[in-house]
């Protein structure tokens, strides 16, 4: 069985790491502002990456310089966004993955009223990629809350920000109902506890006498409820709408087969998909919270809270999926970084320059068992592998091994299919050259498309196509028949 017809190719970027203009159009502070480019840091120590406090937030909002802040750069999407479409045109994308930046509507996140520049700076991209025949894929949280949220509550950890969010929600269903079908809720929604700063604006020297664990699954509970909110909201005001959640698929194997091993693997397995178990099933599964039971745990819910969870339940699963690992209880085994984690390294797969282990194989596994749990159509909306790519005095970049990379991805997606996978579309991340998420550096690239920018902001941010640029236009065009 090939690619269904109809099947939904493209790319996927977050506002954060490609928009720019980071104090233009009415735009407020986000956390991803605050984020800092540590070139004496080791790239897989994530941890020393994504770490932030209270005074490196004032350090940060004093600075106005981007050097060190690339996030506040991007790759200036933000002026560029019609000659990118158009090269996404031209690839053939049918979907395009972006995300609205929270603060270029709310700027502060508690404004009654959105602000009218960042409104039509969306509105324009929806209706150039209209022109184009892109269908938008957005998504409404994405690393990008408004930092003054941050700084007055804590983040999520305050249920008074779920009523922010809900508000700014409900203005992009209002204003891009008419361009938008599909919406994810919150990008990676499992990542609050690896980076809680990142992803719900908890501040860890904030915490007070609860422990920054304890912070995360409180704020964790109060995104579940606004995702639900949210879910129920969109489609009673967007009529044929889909809601999606979206997972870290961690796909994680035993080191080896010693039942001690196994029994450790599905403890982090079942971790790992306990939230999107909640947005699809609608509840907390028993065993999850017997374990935050034990661990001292305790969320504070509200009275309706739970029914909330069941009457905003999505309608498709999407996932990124960049690497597998492997489990063990051996304190001495070899641990390597993977997507902001890290696991026990695994003997028998490559791995890429960052230390990620190249595992296409564990994408058809990830595949058949996320269906088989779930029985809802699939989006792999985050697959791709970040290179030191070279751009060649003759102006060419020569990209075979992202070629090699893509090719076996979408071989081990063709084989889900044919088992019976209901697989919805793919977006690569990333499909452009942008500022990486976790350790905020330009040189780990991802794109078909080289963007001249160094890790300090230096360049022409002239757009070069790869030469996967060319192959991936020809797997679109051909609905995945010619991978050669």
């Amino acid at each position: 069985m090939s690619f269904p017809e109809g099947f939904l190719w493209g790319g996927a970027v977050a506002a954060n790491q490609i928009e720019g203009a980071w104090r233009e159009g009415g735009k407020g502070w986000s956390v991803a502002d605050v984020a800092t480019y540590k070139p004496d840091a080791d790239v897989r120590d994530y941890k020393t990456h994504v770490s932030v406090s209270s005074d490196s937030i004032k350090r940060a909002m004093e600075e106005s310089d981007c050097t060190y802040y690339p996030k506040r750069r991007g790759i200036d999407f933000y002026h560029r966004y019609k000659e990118d479409l158009a090269l996404f045109a031209e690839m053939g994308f049918k979907v395009f993955r972006l995300s609205i930046a929270w603060t270029r509507l709310y700027p502060t996140g508690e404004e009654e009223e959105p602000n009218k520049e960042g409104l039509d700076f969306y509105e324009n991209i929806f209706k150039e990629m209209r022109r184009l025949g892109i269908e938008p894929l957005v998504t409404l949280s994405h690393y990008e809350m408004p930092l003054l949220l941050s700084l007055k509550y804590n983040g999520w950890t305050d249920g008074r920000v779920i009523d922010c969010f809900v508000r700014f929600c409900q203005t992009c269903f209002k204003h891009y109902g008419q361009y938008v079908k599909y919406w994810l809720n919150f990008n990676e929604v499992d990542s609050i506890i690896r980076h809680s700063f990142i992803t719900a604006g908890i501040i860890p020297d904030r915490c007070g006498e609860k422990s920054e664990l304890s912070c995360c699954y409180q704020a964790l509970h109060h995104q579940f409820v606004a995702a639900a909110l949210v879910t129920k909201m969109c489609h009673e005001l967007i009529s044929g709408s889909k809601m999606g959640c979206m997972l870290t698929k961690l796909m994680t194997y035993p080191r080896t087969c010693a039942p001690e091993d196994v029994a450790a693997t599905q403890k982090k397995n079942l971790e790992n998909m306990f939230y999107s178990d909640v947005m699809v099933f609608g509840e907390y599964p028993k065993m999850i919270l017997r374990d935050l039971e034990k661990r001292g745990i305790n969320i504070s819910m509200e009275p309706g809270d739970l029914e909330i969870l069941k009457e905003g339940t999505v309608d498709f699963v999407s996932f990124s999926y960049y690497m597998s690992m492997t489990e063990s209880v051996d304190p001495n085994a070899e641990r390597t970084p993977g997507n902001t984690v890290l696991g026990v390294k695994n003997p028998y797969l490559e791995s890429s320059e960052w230390g990620w282990q190249i595992d296409p194989v564990g994408l058809r596994i990830s595949l058949i068992e996320l269906y088989d749990r779930y029985k809802k159509p699939l989006f792999i909306v985050e697959n791709g592998i970040g290179s030191k790519d070279i751009l060649e005095p003759d102006g060419t970049v020569h990209d075979a091994y992202r070629i090699d990379y893509f090719r076996k991805h979408f071989q081990e997606m063709e084989k889900a299919i044919d088992d019976g996978v209901e697989l919805m579309g793919y977006t690569s991340w990333a499909p452009i050259d942008l500022i990486s998420a976790s350790t905020n550096q330009m040189s780990k690239r991802y794109g078909f498309i080289y963007v001249d920018q160094d890790d300090l902001g230096g360049g022409s941010l002239k757009r070069i196509k790869k030469d996967s640029f060319y192959w991936y236009r020809k797997v679109i065009e051909t609905n995945g028949k010619d991978m050669s």
